[in-house]
């Protein structure tokens, strides 16, 4: 199937779409991806961002193995 052949698909499938939700994700999804411009941080993104990344330079991080160590520990307690 070509990509024209899987749009016809999809813009098919979302008219007999009932729920408006579903719809609703869908076009925030392609907005999302379609959208060409810049996206704008608010200032409490920007201010976790900054405070991710000194918690990386002090390495004050879990690495995957001591986060997976970590779960199946809390796991067990429960």
């Amino acid at each position: 199937m070509n990509a024209s052949d899987l749009k016809i698909n999809l813009i098919q499938r979302i008219t007999q779409l009932k729920e408006r939700r579903i719809v609703e994700e869908i076009q925030k999804l392609l907005d999302f991806e379609l959208d060409t411009g810049e996206y704008i941080l608010t200032d409490s993104q920007k201010d976790r961002i900054a405070e991710a990344q000194q918690e990386y330079k002090s390495s004050a991080f879990l690495t995957d193995e001591q986060a997976n160590q970590d779960i199946e520990q809390w796991l067990k307690e429960k």
